[in-house]
């Protein structure tokens, strides 16, 4: 007897497995998934869900980067329309430059101001020696180094000139420096009379001395001080002539003091 023949003569439920497969299908169906297969369901959603979470962090990040993307291109896109505005300031700048220079080189070089023409200058004359063949008289004649004549036309010129000048300045009138004096005039004490040392004061006489008003000033106990007034010209009248001219009055003047002195 072969060995089919054996397989065949014995009873073997070769596809029991599938017969299983489908009980268990069955039996799952009217009661459930069973503990296990649970589990195994959560483990499957679980690894599921791992998986998901990288795809969602990718996802924000690939977002965030595309978001500083966008905004860092704004930014260039302003800064080079700045750029291109200040390349057309700079170009219509440079043409108005262009434009002055070009007429600068066609306008025509003038100097203004009668400074800058240059006087014409005139050529020194000439004078002629003439020279004939002689005997030493004839070269005695001849005068190489010009003649004295032109040396006296130029001292007469500069002569007038001098004298003209001296005119101009005598007509101009000259500043005479004037000064004011206040004089405190002391007598020796209350006794004296003081109009007549005023008087006394008052008859010194000299060129350029004006004298000016007058009061009486107390001293004290009873006596009194003559303040007089006077305009003086600083070159003819000093405070030390006067004062030596008042003194001179013994009899009625003690002492002279400049109280005040200012210049006119």
């Amino acid at each position: 007897m072969s060995g089919l023949q054996c397989l065949a003569a014995e009873n073997i439920w070769f596809d029991k497995h599938r017969y299983d497969e489908a009980e268990k299908r069955f039996y799952e169906g009217a009661n459930g998934p069973t503990t296990q297969q649970q589990q195994q369901g959560k483990t499957a959603q679980h690894a599921k869900g791992r998986q998901q979470k990288p795809r969602h962090r990718n996802s924000s990040s690939h977002g965030a980067g595309d978001q500083e993307l966008v905004t860092r291109m704004k930014s260039l896109e302003l800064e080079n329309q700045t750029l291109h505005k200040v390349i057309e300031d700079m170009r219509a700048a440079l043409q108005k430059l262009e434009s002055r220079v070009v007429v600068l080189e066609k306008s025509p070089v003038t100097t203004a101001g009668p400074c800058a023409k240059a006087a014409p200058v005139q050529a020194a004359p000439v004078k002629q020696v003439k020279v004939t063949n002689g005997g030493d008289d004839d070269d005695d004649d001849i005068d190489l180094f010009g003649s004295d004549e032109e040396d006296e036309e130029a001292e007469r010129l500069k002569q007038e000139r001098l004298e003209a000048y001296a005119a101009k300045k005598a007509k101009k009138p000259t500043v005479i420096a004037k000064s004011s004096i206040l004089l405190d005039v002391k007598p020796w004490d209350d006794e004296t009379d003081m109009g007549k040392l005023e008087e006394c004061v008052r008859s010194v006489q000299m060129d350029g001395l004006l004298w000016g008003a007058s009061k009486l000033v107390p001293v004290g106990y009873g006596i009194k001080k003559l303040q007089i007034n006077c305009v003086v010209e600083d070159d003819k009248v000093g405070t030390d002539i006067l004062e030596e001219e008042i003194t001179n009055f013994e009899d009625y003047v003690q002492s002279v003091d400049v109280a005040a002195f200012n210049k006119i």
